[in-house]
């Protein structure tokens, strides 16, 4: 009987900022909380906008909007210490979202920052993720990164210690916080946890369909699974669970889809 033969190839050069990345992620005080959000009302609002104006209205710009108006009652969660021990606390919120594009007629997920996205409205930050996945150059990484990717590990990682030391400078390259998505990729419920560099991160999961109970009466409602990440060096548990009653209440609300709707174009171009 003979062994089964096998396939070796060599690392692709890509993955090392991925791996750098989870490795300086991995050594931050993270804590995670997983939630429920219910979306049956806030969906059926996007399907019907849809069908009546005929473009259908971005759910991760939805999801920005709502988080960029939780941090404005709520601006701790976007806090840093800097490499003097000091608190830097930012006032624009600046929201990394992972846009699907085409990259070498590949789909695949790339980061984009939305800046100040909490003096934006939802119809903005829905044109700009929809343009930025239709931009055949978001999703090319410039030649000083490739450069920067070739360099020993240890040198490497130094560029995602930026928000321990240097928070001003993480805000202009990376944000401030950041929404991550694995329902893009899949269907059905489900919750993601990840490291993650930033003081806040949501991970966006799946959306699953199960009996919920409105008005004292059990009837089918759809749940967004959602997980809330803090740094807990600089976040206590308090105000953290004050931002996600907060942003509960933004979502399932439906906060801004009304307006974005009505400033819409009707129709196909």
């Amino acid at each position: 009987m003979t062994d089964r033969g096998e396939t070796v190839e060599s690392f692709p050069i890509q993955r090392r900022g991925t791996v750098d990345y989870m490795q300086a992620a991995g050594r931050r005080s993270v804590v995670h909380g997983l939630v429920e959000f219910d979306v049956t009302d806030v969906r059926r609002r996007i399907r019907n906008g849809e069908t009546e104006r005929g473009e259908q209205l971005s759910f991760t710009a939805f999801l920005v909007y709502c988080l960029a108006q939780a941090l404005e009652d709520h601006p701790t969660l976007q806090s840093y210490r800097d490499w003097r021990g000091r608190i830097v606390r930012f006032d624009d919120v600046d929201v990394m979202v992972i846009v699907e594009t085409q990259v070498d007629g590949v789909q695949t997920g790339v980061p984009h920052v939305i800046r100040a996205a909490n003096r934006r409205s939802l119809r903005s930050i829905h044109n700009e993720i929809r343009a930025a996945q239709r931009d055949p150059n978001e999703g090319r990484q410039p030649k000083l990164a490739s450069l920067g990717l070739r360099l020993p590990a240890p040198v490497r990682r130094l560029f995602w210690r930026l928000p321990q030391y240097f928070p001003r400078r993480w805000k202009r390259i990376a944000g401030t916080v950041a929404v991550t998505s694995i329902g893009m990729f899949g269907t059905g419920g489900g919750w993601g946890i990840s490291p993650t560099n930033y003081s806040l991160q949501l991970t966006v999961g799946g959306i699953e369909r199960k009996p919920g109970i409105v008005d004292g009466n059990i009837e089918p409602r759809e749940y967004l699974n959602l997980t809330v990440t803090v740094d807990h060096d600089v976040v206590d548990g308090a105000p953290a669970a004050r931002f996600v009653q907060r942003l509960k209440e933004l979502v399932e609300d439906g906060r801004g889809i009304e307006t974005a709707l009505e400033s819409q174009p009707s129709g196909h171009d």
